[in-house]
């Protein structure tokens, strides 16, 4: 599913994933933002692998199903499906169901796992977390990333999550982390110290979206709360590096140029003119001072993993 979040994600500039209509992601156009996603999700592939090969030693060191026997996995919040390939490609004799209200996204995940020879064992499905996932049945795995921050009921989105676990399945929740840097603190132009400024404006932002979804309930934001809440047991966490330093590859930089021209989109009329300045001078590709031709941007952010068991 995909994040409308101008910055990518509160926590982490990625593929974002949407699992609840909130009032910003009634208006996105999914056709234009999902080349966006995609390229999000590909820069931050290596953390989604990273977090499938821990998946497998949690699932080798536990009672639950082994991860060579694993038959059935599901992506909620799928988005154009970088990490349900991946999640594809750990388990080998799994099929992966990504879910996502958006079908624009889907046809880009379903394209992309042809691409990979994953077609036979990938499949889609259009649903919301709290509305079509019944007809799913159950999966040994569920994996849903930086998408119930966009549910009300946080609690409750677990909760529904973990009534679709098979016996002894794994539930693992991305949510939270690091907020990604990629900016020195002194550019040479404007004030020093933008990228902080980003971040309080950015989240400005998500507490107006949270307060603005229906149902929000004001829970603490403990994920391994609402995991064991949900009736699952052994939870662990873990956080997973990205680390690209500069100078940044082409995409990584494309990625990132993109990322700021939509918090300039997003609510750059909330920004100092001074700083909204400096952003825009910084996503001109003609501008010597721009991201596209400085050779000290890099990318470096962290995501949380949280993880639960079916009994």
């Amino acid at each position: 599913m995909s994040n409308p979040h101008p910055a990518g994600n509160r926590h982490h500039a990625g593929h974002g994933h949407h699992a609840g209509h909130d009032q910003d992601a009634t208006q996105v156009d999914w056709e234009v933002l999902g080349p966006h996603l995609e390229r999000g999700a590909e820069v931050h592939t290596p953390v989604y692998e990273q977090a499938a090969v821990w998946l497998r030693e949690l699932l080798t060191a536990a009672d639950g199903p082994d991860p060579d026997a694993v038959r059935r996995v599901f992506d909620i919040g799928s988005g154009p499906g970088v990490a349900g390939c991946v999640l594809a490609l750990a388990f080998p004799e799994a099929e992966v169901v990504a879910v996502d209200p958006a079908e624009a996204l889907l046809d880009r995940a379903r394209e992309r796992a042809a691409r990979l020879g994953l077609g036979d064992r990938f499949h889609t499905h259009v649903a919301e977390v709290h509305d079509g996932l019944d007809a799913l049945g159950g999966a040994d795995v569920i994996w849903s990333s930086r998408a119930l921050h966009h549910i009300g009921d946080q609690r409750g989105a677990v909760a529904t999550l973990a009534g679709h676990l098979r016996p002894g399945g794994l539930l693992a929740i991305a949510e939270g982390g690091l907020t990604p840097r990629f900016l020195p603190r002194d550019l040479g132009i404007g004030r020093p110290g933008l990228q902080s400024r980003l971040d309080a404006v950015g989240e400005e932002w998500f507490t107006r979206m949270r307060a603005a979804l229906p149902d929000t309930a004001q829970d603490i934001e403990d994920w391994p709360a609402f995991l064991a809440d949900a009736g699952l047991c052994t939870p662990c966490t873990r956080s997973f590096l990205l680390d690209l330093p500069a100078p940044l590859p082409d995409a990584a930089r494309d990625y990132v140029v993109a990322t700021l021209a939509r918090i300039i989109e997003g609510y750059g009329d909330q920004l100092d003119p001074e700083d909204l300045t400096t952003l825009t001078r910084l996503t001109d590709p003609h501008d010597a001072a721009g991201l596209a031709r400085r050779p000290d941007a890099f990318l470096l952010s962290v995501q949380t993993v949280h993880t639960a068991r079916a009994q």
